[in-house]
């Protein structure tokens, strides 16, 4: 996920991901960024400003990887049901892979401490705005309800979240038939 960055900064985003995920952001300091990834505190400052920089770059980092993930092979010729199957089983997919990014990007999503320029790229970049091209398109196609693409997919998103991460908690068991019926399901609310 970190594979762009130097081992440096690997060790920085990766020990961050894991302290945020474990204590929670307030408890995360530079010192214990520091200490945990064996990083010392000036080599972190020359590649990062702040704590808030790390932040803002590992949010960046995750959804701009999950984003070349889902819309990988993503194939403009294919029907718009196809690849709607093929995005949403690719976003499970990602999300079951990775819990603690998957954790991380749906606490942070909305938090004021991911600055509006991150989030504006991290959307332009990732699989939400591909996402939402293709919602158009199945509108245009009459497939959809009339309805605002980019909410529909984070109506669709929202649904796959939390049964992710009910899965993770080990409430129930998302297997491959289960997240069928979902993805289906997500197709159905929306369909004409």
């Amino acid at each position: 996920m970190f594979e762009k960055y130097n081992k440096v900064q690997q060790a920085v985003l990766e020990t961050t991901l894991r302290i945020i995920i474990e204590k929670e952001l307030q408890a995360t300091s530079m010192a214990l960024i520091a200490k945990e990834s064996g990083v010392s505190t000036g080599s972190i400052y020359h590649y990062f400003s702040s704590k808030e920089e790390i932040i803002n770059e590992l949010y960046r980092a995750i959804v701009l990887y999950n984003g070349e993930y889902v819309t990988r092979g993503m194939d403009a010729k294919e029907p718009v049901r196809t690849r709607f199957n093929r995005a949403w089983e690719k976003v499970f997919e990602i999300n079951l892979m990775n819990p603690e990014a998957s954790q991380f990007v749906e606490q942070y999503s909305f938090s004021p401490y991911i600055s509006d320029a991150v989030k504006r790229e991290s959307y332009e970049g990732g699989w939400c705005k591909p996402m939402a091209a293709l919602y158009a398109k199945a509108i245009d196609y009459q497939l959809f309800i009339e309805q605002e693409p980019a909410m529909m997919v984070q109506m669709h998103y929202g649904t796959m979240a939390y049964l992710v991460k009910g899965h993770l908690q080990k409430h129930f068991t998302l297997t491959d038939e289960v997240i069928q019926t979902v993805i289906n399901s997500c197709w159905k609310s929306v369909a004409k």
